[in-house]
């Protein structure tokens, strides 16, 4: 027996032949078997339609399923067309159908035993692929592949995947509406989240803007506070200048008051002297001349000193700071020019001691003569000896300025009368 396959059909030749024929052509021996028969198996793909009608599933839920397979004998796999030669030699291509549809529906109602309704709806993929696997390892047997299976359709008589049907649109539809709901919400988020980061952003973009015109502003003040600086130091050293110039100036006016207060000291030893004469023969009117130029001179000093400090007081807020040192410089020139007079006061001794004393004579007369100015009545009283009246009162002022000399003397051991006739003692 040998086989000879075509593209649709597979020939089987067998035979037998107790002494076969021998044919020799070109050197090569030929032996020729007796043909005694030839058939034929087909090879064409076969289509079949698998139904199961009212199968039990794993749930006792009867269903009925169509399945579409492909099969064909394998002509190129010689076991399996050995198998197959077996198992159809002599059979038409109609059993061979009936054969392998039998075979596919006997395990697409197995497989619908043991598994759900839902699982067969749901996953027909799976159902399938089942189908294919535990029917190809048992046709491969008979010579016969599976090319393909396919679920047509599934359907029942109980309405059981109409309602599963209608539960999953429901599910779907809620699901649906679910999604849409949720689609909103999120959309609605994204939205407050875009408004957020889009205020967020705003809020960001003034804070840098604050914060660069804070840089700007800070920068612009540091460089304000370098250039008063700068300011500021030029006026100090002007004024720093301007200060030691009027000490210089302070200095050099010093000594000439100096020189002039000694020649003053000699001229007003001998106006003492003059003084004293007249004292002794009129002393109310010089002494109210002497009070009228005191006061004047009081009155010009204090003027002077009031001009002086408001000058100084106008210069320190000005100034600022330079003023201490000005202060300073001033303290030194007035403790120099302290040290000048109290040099003078060294020198000239008793003739400057003098010389205060003749300055303050005239407020003591003033003191003396003015509870009498501010009198507004007198009332004399007389012993019927000497003056009356008016020059009683004269003359007892005058007996008071008479004796102030004395009392000056016991006071301050300085004799007005004797200054004038001793010499100036040096220290």
């Amino acid at each position: 027996m040998f086989f000879t396959c075509g593209p649709n059909e597979a020939m089987v030749v067998s035979g037998f032949c107790r002494s076969p024929p021998v044919m020799v052509a070109g050197g090569r021996v030929f032996v020729l078997p007796c043909i005694q028969q030839i058939q034929r198996i087909s090879l064409n793909t076969l289509t079949l339609n698998v139904k199961s009608e009212k199968v039990y599933t794993r749930h006792g839920v009867p269903i009925s399923v169509t399945g579409i397979a492909q099969v064909k004998i394998q002509g190129q796999n010689k076991e399996m067309l050995a198998a197959a030669c077996q198992m159809f030699l002599g059979k038409t291509e109609a059993e061979i159908a009936h054969i392998a549809l039998e075979t596919l529906e006997g395990h697409q109602r197995a497989i619908m035993a043991h598994m759900t309704v839902e699982e067969i709806y749901k996953d027909r993929q799976k159902f399938s692929e089942q189908v294919f696997k535990v029917a190809s390892s048992d046709l491969v047997n008979m010579g016969i592949s599976v090319v393909s299976y396919t679920l047509k359709d599934i359907h029942d008589d109980q309405d059981y995947l109409h309602s599963l049907g209608k539960a999953r649109t429901a599910q779907v539809q809620k699901d649906a509406r679910i999604g849409e709901a949720e689609a909103k919400r999120d959309a609605g988020i994204r939205e407050a989240k875009a408004k957020q980061e889009k205020v967020s952003a705003q809020y960001l973009s003034e804070i840098e803007m604050a914060k660069a015109q804070r840089d700007y502003e800070l920068k612009k003040a540091a460089y304000d506070i370098e250039v008063n600086t700068r300011r500021a130091q030029a006026d100090l050293a002007y004024q720093l200048q301007v200060a030691k110039t009027k000490q210089q100036i302070e200095e050099q006016r010093v000594q000439v008051q100096v020189v002039e207060r000694a020649q003053q000291v000699a001229v007003q030893e001998q106006e003492i002297a003059r003084r004293e004469k007249e004292l002794e023969a009129r002393v109310r009117k010089p002494a109210e001349a002497e009070r009228f130029k005191l006061e004047r001179l009081a009155e010009a000093e204090k003027s002077q000193l009031i001009m002086q400090a408001e000058a100084e007081a106008e210069s320190v807020r000005m100034r600022g700071e330079a003023e201490a040192f000005a202060i300073g410089a001033r303290a030194r020139a007035e403790a120099e020019q302290m040290a000048k007079k109290a040099e003078a006061f060294q020198l000239y001794q008793e003739a400057a001691q003098l010389d205060m004393l003749l300055e303050k004579l005239p407020q003591v007369a003033e003191e003396i003569s003015g509870p009498l100015t501010s009198a507004n009545k007198i009332t004399l009283v007389s012993s019927g000896s000497g003056a009356v009246g008016a020059a009683k009162v004269t003359g007892e002022v005058l007996d008071i300025l008479t004796r102030l000399p004395e009392s000056v003397e016991r006071l301050t051991g300085i004799s007005i009368s004797q200054v004038n006739h001793k010499p100036l003692r040096t220290a």
